[in-house]
């Protein structure tokens, strides 16, 4: 996993994607990346005003747009003073998705974030909007910032199912969180065991399958974790048995962790529209901020 140099933080102002932005400048004063904030002005509540309105003066267009440009310069200026880093700024008018890409593109982030919530509650609720179409949509690894940041990141969890993106999320793990304690999660279920047991297949035979589906999955997760280039000592690691979606959140919970890195794809390319299902239930469920990796 090569380093991140550069760092995109997206912001619609609010008091919510402040946030993303503190998690931002401490995620790149952590990793000595140059931080790139940016507020897309979008055209279509212009557009429904000048519904309203036969002709719209050109200076209130201008005058929105120096007020999101002096916002945006208190912000970086405060990140400023609080973490002693030089942000540059940008308020780009047009739709938001494709200004986020492009400005990514333009400054070579190796890491965009955002905000699970914006300015409004409902819009934003279980990412349904902004976020979730972000990481649909996503190229580059993104982070998904629900927290207050007041410190560094501490405990990281990687849930990995030993598909291709396995390996690049606990590598970016280490990078986006070089000092943090790190728990490699999988969670193992026997192929069609409930058919299993549905068939009237003893109990005993089936616990002989969960051992072995055990025992190779926990090979595979020493090997994952040897493949990353990360020391015994750096990785603590769990195999545990049963649904991966309700383990991520429990696990979440009791190693307090305050990120999650997970991949976009999960063993099924097309899964979700390219959305891994677990990784949209781990965005919406989870309480601490998510890393997608991609």
């Amino acid at each position: 996993m090569t380093a991140i140099s550069n760092v995109l933080a997206s912001t619609d102002l609010s008091a919510p994607a402040r946030h993303a932005a503190e998690r931002a400048a401490r995620v790149a004063v952590a990793i000595g990346a140059q931080l790139h904030l940016i507020h897309v002005l979008g055209l279509t509540p212009l557009d429904k005003l000048r519904q309203l309105v036969a002709s719209l003066p050109q200076e209130i267009e201008q005058r929105m747009f120096e007020v999101a440009r002096g916002e945006l310069n208190e912000l970086a200026a405060a990140l400023r003073r609080h973490h002693a880093l030089e942000p540059s700024v940008k308020v780009a008018p047009g739709d938001l998705l494709p200004e986020i890409a492009g400005s990514a593109e333009e400054v070579g982030a190796g890491l965009i974030v955002l905000g699970a919530r914006g300015a409004s509650f409902m819009r934003h609720l279980l990412l349904g909007s902004t976020a979730e179409r972000m990481v649909k949509r996503a190229t580059r690894p993104m982070l998904v910032v629900k927290q207050a940041a007041h410190d560094n990141y501490r405990s990281v969890l990687v849930p990995v199912d030993f598909s291709l993106s396995s390996l690049r999320a606990l590598q970016l793990a280490r990078v986006v969180a070089p000092g943090a304690d790190i728990v490699l999660l999988h969670a193992f279920e026997v192929p069609f065991e409930s058919k299993l047991q549905f068939a009237g297949v003893e109990e005993s035979m089936i616990h002989s399958y969960r051992i072995a589906a055990r025992q190779e999955a926990m090979r595979k997760i020493h090997e994952l974790r040897e493949a990353s280039g990360l020391a015994p000592h750096e990785v603590r690691v769990k195999v545990l048995h049963g649904d991966p979606t309700q383990h991520i959140i429990e696990q979440e919970q009791e190693e307090d962790c305050d990120l999650i890195v997970v991949g976009k794809h999960g063993e099924s390319m097309l899964e979700d529209l390219l959305l891994g299902s677990v990784t949209r239930h781990v965005l919406a469920q989870s309480q601490c901020d998510v890393l997608v990796s991609v």
